[in-house]
């Protein structure tokens, strides 16, 4: 992957390069990578496209493309291989939990199909963990799972959902992930899901989520 200057507009942010990803329009697949500011003091990581990376550091952009150049890979796969991700912590100080896949769908009128219950629990370990991460966050119990809302990266509205083990096969998860898309408060919803989660991967598919790239969050710690 080039480390030279893209195509995307001067001024261009992480906002609008998700707010046009959710209009499924993407960055040019050209091979570059895009440097830009974070969109908030927690907010940092990369993102990869198609044939395209965005990362969003406050740090010197000609470091940031001197670390990609020297990342032992096809330069298409830099921007999310260890040795990259791994110099991107040290230089932040900041810790990850996983490359995602990233996901969106619009949102849909309606009220949902599965009966919720809202809850105010910032003890429970879904929620507490959006919390590290997301703004405004709520959550809604279901007779065997749970959907957490929130404001996350560059303001976006993400969303996660739990379900208990004995609840599973009856298609709760797609309920709730669907559910997700009629609470939004805003156009869409995003939801970042482990690769390996390939029940979660199918879940949300089906719920109308369609995959748009791979995400890499860095966490202050």
């Amino acid at each position: 992957m080039s480390n030279e200057p893209t195509g995307v507009a001067q001024g261009t942010d992480v906002a609008e390069i998700l707010s046009a990803a959710a209009r499924g329009e993407f960055p040019p697949a050209d091979g570059t990578t895009t440097v830009v500011r974070q969109p908030s003091a927690r907010d940092c990581g990369v993102l990869a496209f198609t044939a395209h990376s965005v990362v969003f550091v406050d740090e010197d952009p000609i470091w940031v493309r001197e670390r990609l150049a020297a990342t032992p890979t096809d330069p298409l796969a830099a921007s999310m291989h260890p040795a990259f991700l791994s110099a991107m912590l040290a230089r932040t100080g900041r810790s990850m939990d996983a490359i995602d896949v990233l996901t969106v769908a619009a949102a849909l009128p309606g009220a949902p199909d599965v009966e919720l219950t809202e809850i105010d629990d910032h003890g429970h370990p879904r929620v507490a963990r959006a919390l590290r991460y997301r703004d405004g966050v709520r959550a809604w119990k279901a007779d065997g799972g749970m959907l957490v809302l929130g404001q996350g990266l560059a303001g976006r509205w993400e969303c996660s959902v739990e379900v208990d083990g004995s609840a599973r096969g009856r298609g709760l998860g797609v309920a709730l992930a669907r559910a997700a898309r009629q609470l939004v408060p805003g156009e869409a919803v995003w939801a970042q899901i482990a690769p390996g989660n390939a029940r979660s991967v199918r879940a949300f598919q089906r719920a109308g989520f369609r995959p748009v790239g791979s995400e890499a969050l860095f966490a202050v710690r």
